[in-house]
């Protein structure tokens, strides 16, 4: 059978992980919620400089007010999800996190403040 031409020759795949406030998500005071905020982004923040948080920043005006937020680590799926379970808003139960690949096509995303290649480049199995 011969290969779909809609299908890319080659993928970019990247490990993405998207924050959604979990419907159990403590209420805290607001002067609490001030404090857990800037230490989730200090903690995010010590991620980028560190090379391993690429892309990174809420939602706005999404379908499901659940979700608040996307990453792009420069890290494997299993890494990004250790160091999205320390992030002090998750340890507080304030927000989950989904974690996954994203294939793209070969040379469709550009991260130019990474300071170097992020995810790899690959091809699907064949048939």
């Amino acid at each position: 059978m011969p290969r779909n031409p809609d299908i890319p020759d080659a993928f970019d795949v990247v490990t993405v992980v998207v924050l959604r406030r979990p419907a159990d998500a403590p209420d805290l005071p607001e002067d609490e919620l001030d404090a857990l905020q800037a230490r989730h982004l200090a903690y995010r923040a010590e991620l980028r400089r560190r090379g391993i948080l690429v892309a990174n920043g809420p939602f706005l005006e999404q379908s499901d007010e659940s979700y608040r937020g996307l990453s792009v680590f420069a890290c494997d799926p299993a890494e990004a999800a250790r160091l999205s379970a320390a992030d002090p808003s998750v340890v507080a139960g304030r927000l989950a996190y989904d974690v996954m690949e994203w294939w793209t096509a070969a040379g469709s995303l550009a991260f130019p403040l990474a300071g170097g290649p992020v995810g790899e480049r690959r091809r699907l199995p064949e048939d």
